[in-house]
């Protein structure tokens, strides 16, 4: 019995599609097509991912007795690693098969050996898939099977894992689900979010190579009837499901680097990039381009993992500030027509790699129309204007958003759209650089229709806004519009900007940033936000400057703190509910500082409510306090900047002057009491202004203490000599008198 396990083992070896590095795999389906002669022609694509040798061909075979015929193509390399270190590579190959049954699903299936070396103690693998043959009630077609993909090789440092996004797009827009598989041997502290299809982590993960075995599964959203071959039908398929196909893949975990901050060393996907699990458009026989732009600024990004079509092809291109970009570019054939291609990738380093992002791009007989389309962005909204003379022959009533329940309105000349950020279907995208909310207007058909003869109209539309940190220049931060979703107040927004003048109506623009300031010159700072609520009430928590974008820099001076006004030359302008201006003179740090940024800290608060955070204003001290959840917002960071000192310093004589008007000043300042947020400008004697000057450097302190010092000592020796001096004299005149 052992020689006949040892022959098994050996035979598995040498089987065609075995690798001694198998990384995973994919399959993904076009479209099922019913023929004529009431057969179905089933066309799929098989990913392999390896190491050093790729997998050669692939064993996928149909159920016995089920397929008339099954063709391959040969073997056909789409990616490897350009270093010359062979720690990657992906085949595809395409196989066209002839289904001819009454059953009602068929099965494909493959297996090999041997997984690469991993934690698991995994050795042999195993592909498969189930398609159900029916046709849909809804679509009047056969099922199409859920999208999916990985590159071949996935990195990640042991202190950086928090989650893996798997691409799960499913072309009838049913619901995707992926589960473990049922002889799945899965590593500890990982944990899979089935309705996202996210891979995440529940502690800290172990280094090492971890495999997963995943299938992926569709069910409709609504109650739909299928029909099949034989005549029967089914009507409740909401419980199985209508397609499975599995996805194998492999995650390398590297031992801890020191700082895990996208866009430090691990590479971060800037804004040019597309987004996770968007849909993209091919022509037959067109050139197809997509662009990804990655950077990290502590590392050197030296390519791009790619997992996509035979044929397409990826130029690498080196820029600036550990930046990178790769151009795919891809020329879809007759035979892909209606294929949807899973693409993915990541930036690659030495070190590790970014996130994986993943598309799909719908090759499609013509272009879809797009239409001309205007999109305005507020902080907290975005509306969508189309052009009717774009768009001939589009009919308003067979549009829709993504959240169907949102309705279009429609004059003479446009199709208008208004939603929030967090309604209608809209979609948040961290893009690295900037943040994005997506949503689009697709047509649609009714469930009753056979034959339509309208066009398919597809008009994506996003606003997109730059993050609070800029990692690029501290020039390019200009940082004036802020987006926040909360449970109970919504979307809201605030804009953060500089004025030129205390009507605080005319904004300083992006592009004289950094903007230009002397010191002592009065600077004019205004923050509104933006609600769906009716009612709300703007507080400014704290209000700080600091020498770069980093509100945790420790060297930093506070303006605001608790409430308080805490600066003597801040004052308080006319305001509103929802409006803070106020202005301040301009200053700049101690030292080789020639930049200034202000970060404020905001809330928002029902009126009336006297628990909230807004109606306690000034606190003298930072105790920790309860939120008030249902009147109040979190206390969210706004920045501005940066402001550039330029000039000369002050006069040392300025200085003196300045200092002696410090240090005779006994009185209390003035009482500012602004509209929102109560003053209790704190007593600011000259003893607490002198230290406060004076303990902005060590060598200032000692040398100020030398001078007042050497001051002391010399008015003492004056008045010491000037009294001897006039006793000389008086004894001089006393002498002078008795003589004569």
């Amino acid at each position: 019995m052992e020689a006949g396990a040892t022959l098994l083992l050996l035979l598995s070896l040498l089987s065609p599609a075995s690798t001694l590095s198998f990384y995973g795999d994919g399959i993904s389906f076009t479209p099922l097509k019913k023929q004529s002669d009431g057969t179905i022609k089933v066309t799929l694509h098989h990913r392999l991912n390896g190491r050093s040798d790729c997998p050669r061909q692939s064993s996928l075979s149909c159920e016995a007795g089920v397929c008339t015929s099954f063709n391959r193509s040969s073997v056909l390399d789409t990616d490897e690693d350009g270093t010359g270190q062979d720690r990657w590579c992906q085949s595809e190959v395409k196989t066209t098969a002839t289904v001819s049954t009454t059953k009602h699903s068929f099965s494909l299936r493959d297996s090999g050996c041997c997984w690469v070396s991993n934690v698991n103690g995994k050795t042999n693998w195993t592909s498969d898939a189930e398609l159900n043959l029916g046709t849909r009630s809804d679509s009047h077609t056969l099922n199409s099977c859920p999208v999916t993909a990985t590159v071949s090789s996935l990195r990640v440092p042991q202190n950086c894992f928090s989650r893996l996004r798997l691409l799960a797009h499913d072309p009838d827009g049913d619901l995707v689900t992926c589960k473990f598989t049922s002889e799945a041997s899965v590593s500890p502290n990982f944990a899979l979010d089935e309705a996202a299809c996210t891979l995440t982590s529940t502690g800290q993960v172990g280094v090492g190579v971890h495999v997963f075995e995943v299938m992926l599964q569709d069910f409709p959203k609504q109650n739909i009837t299928v029909t099949y071959a034989d005549g029967t039908t089914e009507s409740d398929m909401t419980a199985s499901p209508l397609c499975k196909v599995k996805l194998q893949f492999s995650v390398e975990v590297l031992p801890a680097i020191p700082k895990c901050e996208a866009g430090h060393v691990q590479p971060m996907f800037l804004s040019t990039t597309p987004s996770h699990g968007d849909v993209l458009y091919a022509t037959v026989g067109q050139n197809f381009l997509l662009k990804a732009e990655a950077q990290a600024q502590h590392s050197s990004i030296h390519d791009f993992q790619v997992s996509g079509p035979d044929n397409m092809t990826k130029v690498f291109r080196d820029e600036e500030n550990g930046k990178a970009e790769v151009t795919l570019s891809w020329t879809p054939q007759q035979e892909d027509l209606y294929r949807f291609v899973p693409v993915c990738f990541t930036a690659e380093t030495n070190e590790t790699q970014s996130d994986m992002r993943c598309v799909v791009v719908l090759v499609t007989q013509a272009s879809l129309i797009q239409g001309k389309a205007i999109v305005e962005c507020s902080p907290n909204k975005m509306v969508v204007s189309l052009e009717k003379a774009s768009m001939p022959d589009i009919d308003k009533n067979f549009l829709r958003l993504r959240d169907e329940s949102c309705s279009l309105t429609s004059n003479s000349t446009h199709i208008t759209g208004s939603m929030s950020f967090s309604t209608c279907g809209t979609k948040f995208e961290d893009k690295g650089d900037f943040i994005v909310f997506n949503n689009e207007i697709n047509s649609f058909e009714l469930p009753n229709e056979v034959i339509v003869r309208r066009k398919t109209v597809k008009i994506g539309f996003s606003c997109q806004f730059p993050k609070t940190i800029s990692i690029s220049s501290y020039y390019t931060l200009k940082k004036s519009e802020y987006i926040f979703t909360e449970s109970s107040f919504g979307s809201f927004g605030y804009s953060f900007e500089i004025y030129r003048d205390s009507n605080f109506t005319n904004r300083v623009e992006a592009s004289a940033y950094p903007v230009q300031v002397k010191l002592t010159e009065p600077l004019y700072i205004g923050i509104q936000a933006q609600s769906d609520l009716p009612d709300v009430k703007l507080f400014v928590e704290s209000c700080k400057g600091t020498p770069d974008d980093n509100p945790e820099n420790a060297l930093s001076y506070d303006l605001i703190s608790n409430g308080c006004i805490r600066d003597e030359t801040l004052k308080v302008h006319t305001s509103t509910n929802d409006s803070f201006n106020f202005e301040v003179q301009a200053f700049k740090f101690t030292g080789n500082f020639d930049q200034v940024y202000i970060t404020c800290s905001v809330i928002l608060c029902e009126p009336g409510s006297p628990f909230s955070r807004c109606a306690q204003g000034c606190l003298k001290s930072a105790s920790r306090r309860k939120r008030d959840l249902s009147k109040e917002t979190g206390s969210h960071y706004i920045i501005q900047g940066p402001l550039q000192v330029v000039g000369q310093d002050v006069p040392d004589a300025a200085v003196d002057n300045h200092l002696k008007d410090v240090m005779s000043d006994n009185e209390t300042p003035r009482e500012v009491i602004p509209p929102e947020v109560p003053s209790d400008v704190e007593p600011s004697g000259g003893s607490r202004r002198f230290k406060e000057i004076l303990s902005t450097n060590i060598s200032t302190v000692v040398f100020a203490v030398g001078f007042l010092v050497s001051l002391v000592l010399m008015a003492v020796l004056v008045r010491y000599f000037s009294r001897k001096r006039r006793a000389e004299d008086r004894n001089a005149l006393i002498v002078s008198g008795w003589d004569n």
